[in-house]
């Protein structure tokens, strides 16, 4: 269980995009607030930030040519067993990749890097770009 850092979302293998979007959809929905030591941080944030880090999965798997089902792109949907969020405020991120405006202050370098090592270590080599 893991949110993949969000500069790796366009770069991962199908695979691995596919179990993130499980995996938010999971978090999003009964998911929300039971503790796991990697995820245990998007619990400090509202849930909207969630659906913000969500939506940047499935505009990728969208512009890979997957369908997804249109309610996850809802701010307040969360699975189908699981009662709409009532208040959700919607807070303002920008895609800038600065650590002070993405959607997770956590994903910084050091996760980043981290997130790395552990597709390494499932053999998977991510090609970053030079900049």
């Amino acid at each position: 269980m893991r949110l993949w850092h969000e500069k790796l979302i366009q770069l991962l293998p199908s695979q691995q995009l596919l179990g993130q979007h499980r995996e938010c959809c999971a978090l999003r929905g009964n998911g929300w607030g039971k503790p796991h030591s990697t995820v245990n941080y998007i619990f400090n944030y509202s849930p909207y930030k969630l659906y913000q880090y969500h939506l940047k999965v499935i505009h990728e798997m969208k512009r890979r040519g997957y369908n997804v089902q249109p309610l996850w792109e809802e701010p307040t949907y969360r699975g189908k067993s699981a009662e709409r969020h009532s208040n959700l405020e919607s807070i303002t991120c920008t895609d800038d990749q600065t650590d002070k405006e993405k959607i997770y202050p956590e994903h910084n370098e050091e996760y980043f890097n981290e997130c790395i090592d552990n597709l390494q270590k499932k053999g998977i080599y991510i090609k970053l770009s030079e900049k």
